[in-house]
Order: structure tokens, then sequence, then C-alpha cells
């Protein structure tokens, strides 16, 4: 579900907002930072309430994708675009390729600032679209030579996050017997889902298509309504669908020892991380776990390395949370502290040289 949380504090370089020529839509394409070079970040298609919310979204996800990009490792800026459906929209093929048309045309004003890619709502074949406005897009399908879709980088990148948070909550990073909760069963949320039961997890999932039933019963795992998932003891609590999951009132009735999961922005108040910490449950930030993604279509995108060299990278972001781990006992601050400092030093070393001067 969407969750209408405040516009946060303008901070970024630039953002377009246009009504789509073609489709008709609302469109934002928001620019938080350059300074480590050319932003990344996907394009979100989604319902929301009002065009205030989807522009909401829209600066959150981007100011969320330079924190991500700088912990990464990443010689990329943070941005974001979304296309926003008002309620009941359905849109047919003709509108569907001619949103992402005006999409194109929104990418290719910042010519060259920042790059888009599928994200959640869209697809590779959504990109192929954006394509033919615009040269600034990544991930395109593998039917012509693009890297495809990243839902499985970013899952590996999600898993090995996991192990290390278990790691710190439970004492081992073995899965087999743990008890973890998924909400949300996308790209994402399934591949990880799959993965876990294959190592004996014992799973508890939730999705807000009821559709998604059927693959609880196919891995063997309990349903339980999204509304009830936080309730459901658990060594890990996975949010793996929309962001804002995590209101003041989920965190004080969560009964799990960790949170980590692909969501981006699941704390509906950066505070949340001090009530997650005052509970005594361990905060693997989203930023550095979901990652996975990005490392893998700006590596392809730049041709850094082999298939495997990038994968390898990706794997990588479990010694990441570790190293945020360490850092926040150090510090005596929380994870989402810590790692928002590791991205802040490499900010730091790049401020002075945006793409925008």
């Amino acid at each position: 579900m969407t969750h209408a949380l405040p516009l946060p504090d303008f901070t970024h370089e630039r953002v377009e907002v246009i009504t789509g020529r073609r489709s008709g839509l609302f469109i934002a394409v928001a620019l938080h930072s350059s300074v480590l070079g050319s932003a990344l970040g996907g394009a979100r298609l989604w319902t929301y309430p009002s065009w205030t919310d989807a522009l909401g979204d829209a600066l959150r996800l981007s100011a969320a994708m330079t924190l991500k990009n700088a912990a990464a490792g990443l010689d990329a800026g943070g941005g974001k675009s979304v296309v926003g459906l008002p309620p009941g929209t359905v849109l047919d093929a003709d509108r569907r390729r001619a949103a992402f048309l005006d999409l194109g045309d929104a990418v290719e004003s910042l010519g060259g600032l920042y790059r888009t890619a599928e994200d959640v709502g869209s697809t590779t074949e959504d990109m192929l679209v954006v394509s033919e406005r615009t040269a600034h897009v990544v991930g395109l399908p593998d039917s012509v030579g693009g890297s495809g879709e990243p839902a499985g980088p970013t899952s590996l990148g999600v898993y090995t996050s996991l192990v290390a948070t278990l790691e710190r909550a439970v004492g081992t990073g073995d899965v087999a017997g743990r008890r973890i909760t998924i909400a949300g069963l996308g790209q994402v949320g399934g591949r990880l889902a799959e993965r876990l039961a294959a190592e004996g997890a014992v799973l508890t999932v939730t999705d807000v298509n009821p559709a998604k039933r059927s693959a609880a019963a196919e891995l063997g795992a309990a349903w339980v309504e999204p509304s009830e998932a936080h309730l459901v003891p658990a060594d890990v609590f996975v949010p793996a669908g929309i962001g804002g999951v995590l209101t003041d009132d989920v965190i004080d009735a969560l009964d799990a020892r960790s949170v980590c999961g692909p969501a981006n922005n699941p704390l509906a108040d950066r505070a949340g991380a001090d009530r997650l910490a005052a509970r005594g449950i361990l905060y693997a930030p989203d930023f550095v776990v979901n990652a996975g993604g990005v490392i893998y279509l700006d590596g392809v995108a730049k041709e850094q390395g082999t298939l495997e060299q990038i994968m390898g990278r990706v794997a990588g972001i479990g010694d990441t949370i570790r190293r945020v781990f360490d850092e926040a006992a150090v510090r005596g601050v929380t994870p989402l502290a810590a790692a928002e400092g590791l991205a802040a030093e490499r900010l730091a070393a790049g401020a002075g040289r945006t793409a925008l001067v």
C-alpha cells in the first residue's frame, strides 16, 4: 500500500514536474545530487492519492538514492522518477506506452544528469520505450543486448545482508530454522523467499495482492494478512514492498529481533531508527541492503569488469552491512546513522564537483 507522508525537506539540485503531453499523467524526475556523477535511479509507476504524494515520493526516493549510490561506492549521484496514477486508473497498452514516452522526454530534458531504469510498477520493456526518447536509460531487455531485470542482483544483496544481520541478531548467519517474515512478494521479495525456503527457513509471507497466496503454498510458507505481518514472531522482519510501513505504531508492536529488507524508505520517520534501537531491534539500513540492483546496472552500463566480478561486488553488500554494524557499535549510534555517515564521507570527498557546475 502507499502511505501518505509529508513532503521532505527540499535539498535537491533540480526537479522536473510535467503533465505528459501524450498520456496526461503526472510525471516527476527528481535529481537530488550529482556530486559523485550522473544520477542513477529507477522509474516508479504507482497509484497515489494526489499528485503531491507522487512528488513527495520522488523527492524521498531520490534522496535515498544519493545515500544508496554513495554507500555502495558508485561514481553515481542520486535521482528518481515517478509516473503517478490517479486512484482507479488502469492503463491500457497504448496509454502505458504514451506514459513512458513522456517519461523519456522528461529524462532527456536533464541532459544526461540523470539515468533511469525499471523500478516498482515498471519493467525492462517499459525502459525500451523510454529509450526511444533518450539514451539516458539502463536495464534494457536481454533481447536487445541490455542488462535485463536487476531484481536478481538486488535479491542477492538482500540475502547477504540478511545473513550478516542474523549473525548480529542471533549469533549465526545460518538461515535454516530461522523465523523470517517477508512482507511483499514482488520481483525481489519473491526471489528471496524462494532461496530462504530452499535453505530451510521458517517463512511467513504476505502481499497486498491476495493472488500471491498461492506462492506461499508453493513455498510451504504461512500466509498472513499484510496488516498482521509485523505481529508474527520473527528473527528477521523483511519489508519488501512500498515504503513507510514502519510507523511508530508498527514499530511498537513489531515482534522481531531484526529488520532487513529491500523496500525503499521503510521507516515512516527517520526517528523510527531510534525507536527500533530502543526496543532492541537491529535495523539494517535499506539503502545499503537494496543496492544490488544499482551496483549491477551501473557496473554493466560502464563495463566495469565481467559479470562474475560485478556480482561479486553485489555479494559484498553483506560485508558493508557488517561494517555499518561495527561502526554503529563503536560510535554508539544507530546503524542508520552509521550508514549515513559512510555515505557522507564519500559525498564530502566529491563536494564541489557536481555535474551541474
